[in-house]
Formats: C-alpha cells, sequence, structure tokens
C-alpha cells in the first residue's frame, strides 16, 4: 500500500483544516472556565449529538466490531447493542435533570447531592482516578489502535503516528477548548462516515467477495449473518443476548453509556443551551449510534471473512507484521490495504479524524475534572478564569504526554488496565437511583467502588490458586453485580444519611420527585418549608420510561430493518420499516404529552 501525492494532500488538508478550527475559537475559549470546558452553556442540540457520536467513534471502533463480527457473528455486536438501553434512559430521564443541576462537570455532582468529608473525598478520588489514570489508559488504548492502522497504511513507526497524530490534537484542543472539539468533531464525523462507507464499497467491489450477492452467498459469511444469537447454543446466547439485556445494561459502566448519564456525555448535555436541547442531542445520538452507523463496519468485517477466512489467512497476506498483531482485529485494516489511490488518503483522513474526535474530547473532559474538581476545589479556590483555563490548557498537554508514553508501553500495562475499568463495575444501579432515593449517600457509594473493585481482584489474582473450578466471564459479572449491589444498599439503608439541608437544596434545585423523596419532603414540611415549586413540572419518570420503550423499540427496528434490506429479505425488512414508523409516531405522540413541560 503506497499513497500518492492526492493522497497525501487530502491527508494534509485534514491537519491544517483541524488546527485552523482551533486557532478560530481560541479567543473565545479563555474567556472563562466555563467557556472553556462547556462553551458557555449554550450550544445547540444538532452539534452536540453529532459531537456524541463522532466521539464514539475512534480509530479503534471498526477494529473491535470486525473482531466481534469475525468471532461471534453480526449478532456479537449485542455485546453493545444491549447498551441503547442505558442510552434512552439519559435520554428520556436523566438529560433535563443534568441540565438543571447547573454543575461545570458531573464529578461536581457529588457535593451538590452528598456531604460532609466523603462527598469532597469522592470528588477528588473520581477527578484523579478518571482525569487522569483512567483517561489515559483510554486513549493508551485507542491510540494503539491507531499506531496499527498507521503501521499498515503509513508505513509509520509507533512513535512517529504518535508524535504528529498527537501535536495536531493537542494544540486544537489546548487553544480552542470544548468549542474546538465540538466543531472539529462536526467535520471529523462527516468524514469518518464517508470513509467508512467507502470502505464498505471497495470491500465488496474486491474479487473474493464478489459484491452483495457473492458476499451473502459466501458458506463462511453465511453463517455470521444471523442478528440474534442461536438459541440452541446455550452458552453463546446466554453470554451475546441474556446477560447484556437482563444485567449488562443497568450494572455496568461503560463510556459512553453510563447508567443515569455522565462522563463526556453528561459534559455535552450540561453544554446545552436548554433542558430540551439535552433531550435532543442524546436522543439524536443513540439513534445515529445503534442505528446508523454500524453496518458500513459490518459489511467490511463480513468481506473480510471472504477474503482472510482465518488469522493464518492473514498471516500469509502480511508476513512482515509482528505476529503478536494478527488477532480478528487485524482484519479491518487489513481491508484498507485495498483502497485505490485517492479515497486511500480519504479513508486514511478519516481514520485520523475517528481517533483525533475521541482524543479530543477525552483530553478536554479529563482536563476539565483536573481543573474544576481538583485545582479549583483543593489546591487553589481563588484561582481567577483565565488562570483556571491556563491550568486547563496546561493539563490538556499533560495529558497527551501521558498518553503517549503509556501507548508505547501498554503491552505491559493491559492487565492493570482491566482491574482499573473494573472499579464501578456493578455500580449501575446506583448511579440510577442516586437521584430517586434520598437515602443514598456518599458512604454507598464508596461502598459500591471498593466492592466492586475488591471482587475484580479476587476473579483476576485470587480465585485462580484456589483450587476452585474456574469461573466463567457470565458469572463472574452476575456475581460481581449481586456482591456490589447488596453492599451498597446495606451501607444506605444503615448509615448515617446526607445533611438533610443538602437534600433539600439538591431537591429544589433539581426537582427530581418520585415517592423516593417523600421523607425528605414530608420533613420539609414540618418545618414550614415547601420544596415542591407551585407550577413546577411533575415526576415524569414512568413516562419518561414509556418513552424509553418507544425509543428502543424503534431504534432496534430501524437496525435490523436496515440488515434485511441488505440482506435481501424484503418481507422481514418492508415489516421492520413499517414497525419503525409506527414506533417513531408513537414516541412523538407520548413525548409531547408529558407532564412536564421543558423548559
Amino acid at each position: 500500500m503506497i499513497l500518492n501525492a492526492l493522497d497525501w494532500s487530502i491527508i494534509v488538508a485534514y491537519f491544517f483544516f483541524s488546527l485552523l478550527i482551533g486557532l478560530v475559537v481560541a479567543r473565545r475559549a479563555g474567556r472563562s472556565a466555563a467557556e472553556f470546558f462547556l462553551s458557555g452553556r449554550s450550544m445547540p442540540w444538532w452539534l452536540l449529538g453529532v459531537s456524541m457520536v463522532a466521539t464514539t467513534f475512534s480509530s479503534d471502533t471498526p477494529n473491535l466490531v470486525t473482531d466481534m463480527v469475525r468471532q461471534n457473528g453480526v449478532a456479537g455486536n449485542w455485546a453493545w447493542w444491549a447498551f441503547l438501553l442505558t442510552g434512552m434512559l439519559t435520554v428520556f430521564v436523566y438529560a433535563k435533570l443534568w441540565r438543571r443541576s447547573g454543575v461545570l462537570t458531573d464529578l461536581e455532582f457529588y457535593e451538590l447531592r452528598y456531604s460532609g468529608r466523603a462527598a469532597a473525598f469522592l470528588r477528588g478520588f473520581r477527578a484523579v482516578y478518571l482525569g487522569a489514570f483512567f483517561n489515559v489508559l483510554v486513549l493508551a488504548t485507542v491510540s494503539m489502535a491507531l499506531t496499527k492502522i498507521a503501521a499498515v497504511i503509513l508505513h509509520w513507526p509507533a512513535g512517529w503516528t504518535l508524535l504528529i497524530a498527537g501535536v495536531v490534537t493537542v494544540v486544537y484542543s489546548a487553544l480552542g477548548g470544548f468549542s474546538g472539539v465540538l466543531l472539529t468533531d462536526f467535520f471529523q464525523f462527516i468524514l469518518a462516515m464517508a470513509g467508512a462507507v467507502c470502505a464498505a464499497v471497495v470491500a465488496l467491489g474486491r474479487p473474493e467477495v464478489g459484491g452483495l450477492s457473492g458476499l451473502l452467498g459466501n458458506p463462511t459469511v453465511a453463517a455470521k449473518l444471523s442478528l440474534l444469537p442461536d438459541p440452541s447454543d446455550g452458552q453463546t446466547f446466554l453470554l451475546l443476548l441474556v446477560l447484556p439485556l437482563a444485567v449488562q445494561w443497568w450494572s455496568v459502566w461503560y463510556p459512553g453509556a453510563e447508567p443515569g448519564g455522565g462522563g463526556y456525555i453528561a459534559q455535552r448535555m450540561l453544554a446545552a443551551r436548554s433542558e430540551g436541547d439535552a433531550v435532543a442531542a442524546t436522543l439524536f445520538f443513540n439513534c445515529a449510534h445503534y442505528a446508523l452507523r454500524p453496518w458500513p463496519w459490518i459489511l467490511v468485517a463480513l468481506a473480510s471473512l471472504a477474503v482472510f477466512p482465518d488469522l493464518a489467512a492473514l498471516q500469509r497476506a502480511f508476513p512482515h507484521a509482528d505476529p503478536g498483531l494478527i488477532r480478528h482485529d487485524f482484519a479491518y485494516p487489513a481491508m484498507l490495504s485495498f483502497m485505490p489511490a485517492g479515497l486511500l488518503g480519504l479513508v486514511t483522513a478519516s481514520l485520523l479524524a475517528a481517533y483525533m474526535s475521541t482524543v479530543s474530547t477525552h483530553l478536554n473532559w479529563g482536563s476539565s475534572y483536573l481543573v474544576n474538581d481538583l485545582y479549583r476545589r483543593f489546591i487553589r479556590p481563588d484561582a481567577g478564569e483565565r488562570r483556571l483555563v491556563l491550568i486547563g490548557r496546561l493539563s490538556t498537554v499533560g495529558l497527551m504526554v501521558a498518553t503517549s508514553i503509556v501507548a508505547l508501553l501498554l503491552e505491559n500495562a493491559l492487565q492493570a488496565f482491566q482491574i482499573l475499568l473494573q472499579i464501578g463495575a456493578g455500580t449501575g444501579l446506583l448511579f440510577i437511583l442516586r437521584w430517586f432515593w434520598w437515602r443514598v449517600n456518599a458512604a454507598s457509594e464508596i461502598t459500591a467502588m471498593l466492592t466492586s473493585f475488591l471482587v475484580a481482584v479476587y476473579f483476576q489474582f485470587i480465585h485462580p490458586h484456589t483450587g476452585l473450578p474456574l469461573v466463567s466471564a457470565p458469572v463472574q459479572l452476575v456475581a460481581g453485580v449481586a456482591v456490589t449491589t447488596l453492599a451498597w444498599m446495606l451501607v444506605a439503608g444503615f448509615s448515617r444519611s446526607t445533611d438533610p439541608e443538602t437534600l433539600r437544596a439538591f431537591y429544589r434545585l433539581v426537582r427530581p420527585g418520585g415517592p423516593g423523596w417523600r421523607r425528605v419532603l414530608e420533613d420539609a414540611r414540618r418545618d414550614g418549608e415547601d420544596l415542591e415549586a407551585p407550577g413546577a413540572p411533575g415526576w415524569d419518570v414512568p413516562h419518561g420510561i414509556l418513552c424509553m420503550v418507544f425509543g428502543c423499540g424503534m431504534i432496534y427496528c430501524a437496525l435490523f430493518a436496515t440488515g434485511n434490506w441488505i440482506y435481501g429479505r424484503i418481507l422481514p425488512a418492508g415489516i421492520l420499516s413499517a414497525a419503525t414508523t409506527v414506533l417513531a409516531g408513537l414516541l412523538i405522540t407520548a413525548w409531547r404529552r408529558r407532564p412536564s413541560a421543558l423548559s
């Protein structure tokens, strides 16, 4: 694979345009911390929604989908399709609550909702853990995927790839702040999707594939086409469908689909100019993320089975590649080796765009934690706005430097990364209920984090040496969720509750409503205070859950309708398309009739 002058021109133009955006908005971003991290809370829904989609489309995402499809068929994608339930719950229940909170970061929520030293500890610990350690390891994983792609397409060594892509990304992120991130995300998403579609078209045109009809008729590919796991294979059916839909979606912390909202999704909701924009942005994100984006990647993954049916075929095609890199995820960059001149440059630029949109978001998001929830909260409470922006820019550069170093050493850090990822696994129900049950307190959240961490350490390091039978991944997940949930609920029920005034202030601000706050409302009335403001929106969670059901049905039907149209299955495709339309109508009608009006 050799890039010609046209290919390089496209790549250089992409780098230049990204830098230009950062320079254009640099002055605005430097006005205040709110501008640097939230664009002054004035962003429209469409820009925020596209940014969410662009952020979750990274350079390693097509590789991951390819790995799933090659090993478990199209149905293997249920490992992440199940998180649509979390996303739609955020749309119709939590988006407006986050927007009402008015916090600068979602970690600021801890001292808004909880009280005392435990709340301050949670905020500071999560700022360092998520903003620095976890964030750097996630970025290093994404960066490692980019180095694989660059090694195949550009023939660049890892260090050179990280230097060039990292410098461009950190410059526009540090200068432009959140506005720079959003604007670059917009055109990066268009470029990334164009590259994905071009890759699918070229892959289908390969002689070994024989177009769409040849692909669907290939015996190796035909066995992978099902959209649902085979129920006769009980273990696979349980692992790929039952467990994700029954347990995983509400119990596991997953970046971009955190139970109750959070992370960079919360950052975008907080940057919305209104509650309505926050809801619309997250709805658009879930529609595009699950229904629009997956099929170009899936088609390339299926085509790769016709060209490289196994790992041995990949190794023969790339004899000079490091054998340690030859895994099923390698098939996606391998398929890109067939791209013609011009399109190769476009696809390369699209993968760089996917990488840079993710990295720029994580840099700004992580920096917001380090500045707002660590530096301003614990180190310099009296820091001025311009100093906070300066610290934000310096921390952005520091995070990128740390990411590059860890990416080059990542093979030795994979086990540690898996353990760090487990801090918070099993805490999903707490993140969902802490808005609606007054008994949830800082002690219960600390208990949940600690318990999930200890369970992960036990299964990773201790259990294999006990002589007991090995425990499968599904059993580990269910056990971890059960133990963690029981532990934090016991602590919530029997430990000292959050300070009453803090609970009342939170209720007045956010207006969550519901039976879980009845005790707080009754105590306030006895003290002569009515927390239910006249004309304030009532409790609409049941209605939000109804909208969530309609929304999930609509998006799943759209996703499967697209697949059946591609497969040439006209009758099921038509039925699913009609169901998509009906469910969309029901969703619109239900949302218009909600009990509370958006501001």
